[in-house]
């Protein structure tokens, strides 16, 4: 029988061993509260710890031969279905969303998150400059800006390489997404929101202040821009959830 540090790698797959780093994620998960759906939980290595919460489980594996092993370790609240989670259908109530995400697909896996309704927050591990970008550290993606009203990033600590087997060439990053009970915009505006971002994101100019004069020069800006320290250099990137609300009200 494989072991749960044994992975495949075609289908990405590095186990998390480490009893620290496991315990985090745990940790992280005990704060939430509802049913949890883990994403490739691979041979258990979270999804046993998880069961210790007293909380209904629902484990969804790709690798048939995982969940065959899986299904013979797991208590009678956990249940381990054979299927990918890109296609897998989310439950239509509240839940938390958790995994070790196979690093090759983790944009794939979040945009699948971010779109989904109902999950309330996701405890998940990615790649350490992953996890920092899409809590906008050192600067945020066009992706976290994106969902920013709906969402609210943080990431939490840092996963060495060597805590995964087999050892990533990257170290992993532990980070949560909480669905804010109050978005910053409402739904109806979400398309409008996001490709006015998208537009900013990807609009000629060598700083923030000409993209917007060159993509909405009828917006009255400076004073936004004077009260936020919005100069020539400062890039898409370096703005936050609120400025990015608030800019978003002045062009529209």
């Amino acid at each position: 029988m494989r072991t749960h540090d044994d992975g495949r790698h075609e289908l990405g797959q590095n186990f998390l061993t480490d009893p620290a780093a496991i315990r985090a994620v745990v940790d992280l998960v005990a704060r939430t509260g509802g049913p949890i759906v883990e994403i490739g939980p691979g041979g258990g290595a979270l999804t046993l710890p998880l069961e210790g919460l007293g909380r209904p489980v629902t484990a969804v594996e790709v690798d048939g031969r995982r969940v065959r092993e899986l299904r013979d370790r797991v208590g009678p609240g956990t249940s381990v279905v054979h299927a990918d989670f890109l296609r897998f259908r989310l439950p239509a109530a509240p839940h938390v969303l958790v995994g070790n995400l196979p690093f090759h697909r983790t944009t794939a896996v979040l945009r699948r998150v971010v779109h989904a309704g109902h999950w309330t927050d996701a405890v998940l591990l990615v790649q350490w400059e992953v996890a920092r970008r899409r809590a906008g550290v050192g600067g945020a993606t066009m992706m976290t800006a994106q969902w920013w009203p709906w969402y609210d990033f943080a990431v939490h600590r840092r996963v060495p390489a060597s805590a995964f087997r087999p050892r990533p060439g990257v170290d992993g990053g532990l980070m949560t997404a909480t669905r804010r009970p109050r978005p910053l915009v409402p739904e109806p505006r979400r398309r409008e929101y996001q490709a006015f971002v998208h537009r900013v994101f990807t609009g000629p100019g060598r700083g923030l202040r000409q993209v917007v004069r060159a993509a909405y020069p009828a917006a009255r800006t400076s004073a936004w821009a004077r009260r936020h320290g919005v100069t020539d250099r400062t890039l898409p990137r370096d703005l936050g959830a609120a400025q990015w609300v608030e800019l978003f009200d002045l062009v529209r």
